[in-house]
């Protein structure tokens, strides 16, 4: 039987090679006394070394010993050391074939060792198949066959028979998956899937694949378009049942193939696994339709705002001149009747010869209208949005499936009359919160129109609060079925938080109390670091750098030191030593991509954001057609996510990499990239920088200058809710314990999450003496810090809501929800949500006590300075790359916006990883040149420089 290879020769290594890093040696290789006693049994010094050798390789891999295999060094000398032998003594072990079967046979009687044979490799095949199907990859399925093997204590069978065995139980679990989801489809509706291939929309492509064809659009056109593709799929009636008890990862695997696929290629597929993606993507697309056009809804509701506080504002503009007339004639009839007054003159007569009534009376009228019109908000105008909102509202609120929390019913009532699904003449208020400025104007509303623009705006708000949600989506569900169930919250270890409120309470009062007392005493003193409490205000000094003078000469010289090398050799040799390429997997079969140049050719086209048609000409490789094919069945996010992974973890095990940190605190800032005219109609204009349509890139940076995350967002948004992404759904992640972020990131909610999760979160707050502290008892507050209170906590809001607590934390931790949807829910509407509410008291406590322990600790401030100053110093780097295109992101698709971030990202962490690697070798030849390179100074060295890279021209790749 032919070999099936799903393994690359990395991978076969870690599951198969001895290890020989002292750690992993000192888990797998200490030997216990009753090992000793057995092994020194064996008579001759090369017996006993043998012996403990396969005990050793039985325990860990898990396999035999090959016959003639060399054993590393590292090993030998460890055992050696054990057993009181010298390495050489291994030289003469199994010079006879029956010494090394007869130990074997020991080995196996003694500790119960079982070949791969008989009945437990039935029910080791078995336990394969059924564990294939949750498996998320075939290196996963082949390390837990391993690790099944070791733990029912099976000698290992050769890699080549594990990959056939796991190979063969891929295969039939993908069937068994295909055919249970085909299985649940009657004819008729395996008819009208079968269709969607052969039926044509828009007279020049597939339904199926325009049914695939849809963005979050920004106008009522793109809406109508999303609409029409969510009634023919609710049309098609595909039963959600269908999919019960298919794993969630099998089902998006499913989708993306759907997503890759053209109509003819999907025709000539067999039956089963055709119906199975056809199943997945009509219900996919069916949530994903839903939540775009929810999106897009809001996308319009803001266009609205935006153009109604256009037009306020500038109507306020085009008063200023009248208004500048308007007083200087109140002025000059001021002074008249002043001087009329002194001089005990007429009234009358000082009115007639400053104008006359006439002209009073017009600058009474005019005065009026202006007062109108500066006193006006964006709610005067945005009813002219009616007639967009006309176009697409109706149908839209009867396509969506809208559920609503008690809360929102009115809300919900008011769009039915909208929808036209409820006929009345009544228009109903209580919707709206009796204090909303929506009354006063609703109260002259002509034709219910603004009425209409109310019940849907505050739809968008309810949408992003959670108050009223969609069936089945991803992104709009239901909260409260998107919390992990209380049980599984207390089992959640990484909660830093204790279960009971009145423990975490009583221990926040006494840190509170304590922390009080130290800024009182530090206030009285003067000691306050950098800054000082006067007259119940703070004032802040500027942090000073304290950088070595001699750290930019050594910074010079390690730079001169490092070769001249072409982007295309780097890839290569961090390619030779990682192997990120084979995070790149085949979408269909999970085979690593064996086309090595082929890919980095598609990563470098992402990374450089210059297009696959534009590397197809550069490179002496690949034409676009085979670029084409390696992205479209090879990148995806979690390919890219793997693959980053694997360079965060090569460099940060570099020993150069040690100097700045140990990849434990972090920081992360949003670097904005500019986009086509198009991102101004998609609202992606943000005014703090300038005029032109964009995205940001929010990227985590380690302190040892490793991207290890990044996230393409809207340039309008907040970018506090982003932070947790990255420390919760990464590996590298996951390991930090400060993360700094600028203004811009914190709020009251992330300060609560990241201290219930056990981060300390350092924000670099700009207008800190602006910020007021939150006490559980203001009263007993020192009359130092008077003037800092900004009030008094709810602590019966945070102990009535500690398990939705408990439960919204350990969602984020468990991933099944990412922590940005969580909190941008939290901040949408706080004051009808309870659980925002005591989340973001909690918040006002952990900003309280940071705000105490910054005054108070430099270190802790300049810790966030230089890491804040990693982060920024990743925008150059990042803006270098970027040459294709003037630098703009040109594509239209949030997949295609994601993958140029993500392969700039990925790219950015290869350079840092090869220039972290040839620094080493500088400060080596530094040494030993008899230079100065101690650590203080090399702690201010970054991988960040380019110079030494050619970026540019063609990209050709050596032949190998």
């Amino acid at each position: 039987m032919a070999h099936r290879t799903i393994l690359t020769e990395r991978q076969r290594s870690v599951l198969f090679d001895l290890p020989i890093d002292e750690t992993a040696m000192l888990r797998h290789y200490i030997l216990a006394d009753d090992d000793l006693e057995i092994i020194r049994a064996r008579r001759r010094p090369h017996n006993r070394f043998g012996f403990a050798l396969q005990l050793c390789a039985l325990r860990y891999p898990g396999r035999l010993l090959t016959p003639g295999e060399v054993i590393p060094m590292e090993i030998t000398r460890f055992l050696a050391a054990q057993l009181g032998l010298k390495s050489d003594d291994l030289a003469g072990y199994a010079s006879r074939e029956e010494t090394r079967h007869e130990h074997l046979a020991a080995l196996r009687d003694l500790y119960s060792y079982k070949m791969f044979t008989g009945r437990g490799s039935r029910d080791l095949k078995a336990w394969l198949e059924r564990t294939a199907e949750t498996a998320r990859s075939n290196e996963d399925l082949a390390r837990r066959f391993v690790e099944q093997c070791r733990a029912t204590q099976t000698i290992l069978p050769g890699i080549t028979v594990i990959e056939r065995l796991c190979a063969d139980a891929l295969v039939a679990a993908e069937r068994r998956i295909d055919a249970r989801i085909a299985d649940r489809l009657d004819d008729e509706m395996c008819s009208r899937l079968d269709a969607l291939l052969t039926e044509m929309a828009d007279g020049s492509v597939t339904r199926f694949v325009w049914l695939r064809q849809f963005e979050v659009g920004q106008n009522s056109a793109d809406m109508n378009r999303l609409l029409g593709r969510l009634e023919f799929l609710q049309t098609m009636a595909v039963d959600r049942t269908v999919l019960s008890g298919v794993p969630p990862h099998r089902i998006a695997r499913l989708r993306r193939q759907g997503e890759r696929y053209f109509a003819g290629d999907l025709r000539d597929i067999s039956g089963d696994r055709r119906l199975a993606i056809l199943a997945v993507c009509a219900l996919e697309w069916r949530s994903a339709i839903a939540d775009a056009v929810v999106e897009s809804h809001d996308r319009i509701v803001g266009k609205t705002w935006r153009e109604a506080k256009r037009v306020c504002d500038a109507r306020a503009d085009d008063a200023k001149a009248a208004l500048k007339d308007t007083l200087q004639g109140f002025s000059n009839f001021g002074s008249a009747l002043l001087e009329a007054h002194e001089d005990q003159a007429s009234l009358i007569e000082a009115i007639q010869n400053a104008g006359g009534w006439s002209s009073l009376r017009g600058l009474v009228s005019t005065a009026a209208q202006l007062t109108d019109t500066l006193a006006a908000d964006p709610l005067a105008h945005v009813v002219h949005g009616y007639h967009r909102f006309r176009r697409y509202a109706p149908r839209m609120l009867r396509a969506l499936d809208i559920q609503a929390a008690p809360v929102a019913e009115p809300l919900l009532a008011a769009a039915d009359i909208v929808a036209g699904t409820e006929t009345t003449t009544t228009r109903p208020l209580t919707f709206l919160r009796r204090a909303s400025k929506w009354h006063r104007h609703l109260n002259h509303d002509d034709g219910n129109r603004l009425w209409e623009v109310a019940v849907l705006c505050h739809l968008r708000d309810a949408f992003r609060a959670g108050d009223i949600w969609l069936a089945h989506s991803r992104r709009y569900g239901d909260l409260k079925d998107a919390l992990v169930p209380t049980e599984v919250a207390r089992a959640t270890p990484k909660l830093a938080m204790p279960f009971e409120p009145e423990l975490w309470l009583a221990d926040r009062k006494s840190r509170l109390a304590d922390g009080l007392e130290r800024l009182a005493r530090a206030a009285r003193a003067g000691a306050i670091p950098g800054g000082s409490i006067e007259d119940g205000v703070l004032k802040i000094d500027r942090l000073t750098a304290a950088v070595p003078e001699e750290a930019d000469a050594m910074v010079l010289d390690l730079y001169n030191r490092l070769p001249e090398i072409r982007i295309t050799d780097l890839l290569l040799e961090v390619d030779d030593e990682i192997g990120f390429t084979e995070a790149f997997t085949h979408l269909r079969t999970g085979v690593p991509c064996k086309d090595r140049v082929g890919m980095l050719n598609v990563l470098l086209a992402e990374g450089l954001n210059l297009g696959l048609s534009k590397m197809a000409g550069a490179t002496n490789t690949h034409d676009y057609f085979q670029l084409s094919r390696l992205s479209r069945w090879h990148v995806e996010s979690e390919a890219m996510a793997r693959a980053l992974a694997m360079v965060i973890e090569g460099q940060s095990a570099l020993p150069m990499a040690r100097f700045w940190g140990a990849g434990q605190t972090a920081s992360s800032d949003g670097q904005f990239f500019p986009t086509t005219r198009q991102g101004e109609a998609m609202n992606l204009i943000n005014a703090k920088y300038g005029h032109e349509p964009g995205l940001k890139a929010y990227t985590h940076v380690s302190d040892q200058f490793g991207p290890f995350a990044t996230q393409t967002i809207p340039a309008t948004v907040n970018e506090a809710p982003y932070i947790l992404d990255g420390l919760l759904m990464t590996d590298a992640g996951q390991k930090i314990r400060e993360q700094y972020a600028d203004t811009g990131g914190f709020t009251d909610h992330v300060f609560a999450v990241t201290a219930l999760l056990g981060f300390q979160f350092i924000p670099r707050i700009r207008d800190l003496p602006s910020k007021r502290l939150y006490l559980f008892n203001p009263a007993s507050c020192p009359k130092e810090l008077k003037g800092l209170i900004g009030g008094k906590v709810r602590e019966p809001v945070i102990s009535s809501n500690w398990p939705d607590i408990l439960r919204a934390a350990a969602t984020m931790v468990a991933g099944a929800m990412p922590p940005s949807q969580l909190l941008r829910k939290f901040a949408a509407y706080p004051r009808q949500h309870e659980l925002a509410v005591a989340l973001r008291e909690i918040g006002r406590i952990e900003r309280t006590l940071f705000i105490i322990d910054w005054l108070l600790d430099a270190d802790m401030q300049r810790r966030a300075q230089i890491g804040l100053n990693k982060g920024e110093a990743h925008h150059a780097l990042k803006n270098a790359l970027r040459i294709g295109r003037q630098g703009e992101i040109r594509d239209r698709t949030a997949q295609g916006q994601h993958f140029r971030m993500a392969g700039l990202n990925l790219l950015a962490a290869i350079i840092i990883y090869w220039n972290t690697r040839h620094l080493g070798h500088a400060v080596d030849s530094r040494r030993s040149d008899g230079l100065d390179c101690s650590a203080n100074l090399l702690a201010h060295i970054s991988p960040l420089g380019w110079a030494h890279i050619l970026l540019t021209g063609e990209y050709r790749w050596p032949k190998r």
